[in-house]
């Protein structure tokens, strides 16, 4: 069985669209469970009615006080009565085929633990942009990646949530994802799987990925994935897999580069540059300081 996991925060417009998309599919040997992470809009309601209205006998929800997505992904994982476990975010959506590509990728490779597909990405206007995936070095539409960390940090990020499929034992061996975390906390599972796992992939483009639906999310004061991306370093440095720990290297730089940008546009300029000094040491190259000193100047310009 694969159980489909759905975090619901305020998306009641959007969610008939998500479980629209999970119908389209050849589910037979599914459950679908949506977790309410404290919703004050009436998107309970609207996911009640999808069940009566399509007379779906596989679909449960769960409610809990808000708590982050994380912890709702959490939630359903420790719910989930399937062996794999495939994850879809109430503003996004899944092309027809897609959960059939994935049992494939699950059949081809049994000996793989997670299980993923390409996506693309449609803006808040309608512009639809493809994934750039540089690095791939599978043969063909199906294959298994061995250099992930060198993809990641070179590329789109390779494996989305919403186009990700898992074995249940693997994602509760790491513990799921991470909680209490506005922002990255899907980037960090997939490392820490990554780390431990082999992937199977499908360049074929399945899913699609809504931006400018989510819930904003500005950035910490205090960067809290940063001691989980250290204790991940280490551990691989111990392995001493150095294709793989330059790889991890360099995708722990781009994780600080990603956290400076997002700092700089909140103009929070003490951890941006906090934020700069961490990438440095893992990649140094003058090239990801040019943004923040640009923004830099131009603030002591208009406050002189």
């Amino acid at each position: 069985m694969i159980s489909i996991i759905i975090p619901l925060y305020n998306k009641a417009s959007l969610i008939g669209r998500a479980l629209t998309s999970i119908i389209a599919q050849n589910c037979e040997d599914c459950e679908i469970i949506v977790v309410d992470d404290g919703s004050t809009d009436n998107g309970v309601d609207v996911v009640k009615t999808f069940v009566n209205d399509n007379k779906l006998k596989n679909l449960r929800i769960i409610s809990q006080a808000n708590a982050g997505v994380g912890a709702a992904r959490n939630s359903g994982i420790a719910e989930a009565k399937g062996d794999l476990i495939t994850f879809l975010d109430a503003d996004d959506e899944w092309k027809s085929g897609h959960l059939s590509d994935l049992i494939e990728l699950y059949q081809r490779y049994p000996h793989c633990a997670v299980f993923a597909t390409n996506y693309e990405n449609i803006s808040a206007d309608g512009h639809i942009f493809h994934t750039v995936i540089r690095n791939l070095t599978i043969s063909g539409e199906m294959g298994i990646i061995k250099n992930y960390f060198e993809i990641a940090a070179s590329s789109n990020p390779p494996l989305w949530t919403s186009a990700v499929m898992a074995r249940t034992d693997a994602l509760r061996a790491i513990g799921g994802f991470p909680e209490g975390i506005k922002s990255g906390e899907d980037l960090l599972t997939w490392a820490r799987l990554a780390a431990k796992y082999e992937i199977a992939y499908c360049s074929k483009v399945s899913a699609i990925y809504h931006r400018g639906c989510s819930n904003p999310r500005p950035p910490e004061k205090i960067d809290l994935l940063d001691k989980e991306f250290e204790n991940l370093y280490h551990t691989i440095a111990a392995e001493k897999s150095e294709k793989k720990d330059l790889g991890l290297r360099h995708y722990i730089a781009l994780w600080y580069n990603m956290r400076m940008s997002r700092c700089l546009a909140h103009r929070m300029y003490c951890p941006a540059w906090k934020a700069l000094w961490k990438s440095l040491r893992y990649r140094p190259t003058i090239r990801i300081a040019k943004p923040l000193v640009k923004f830099t100047l131009i603030g002591l310009i208009r406050k002189s």
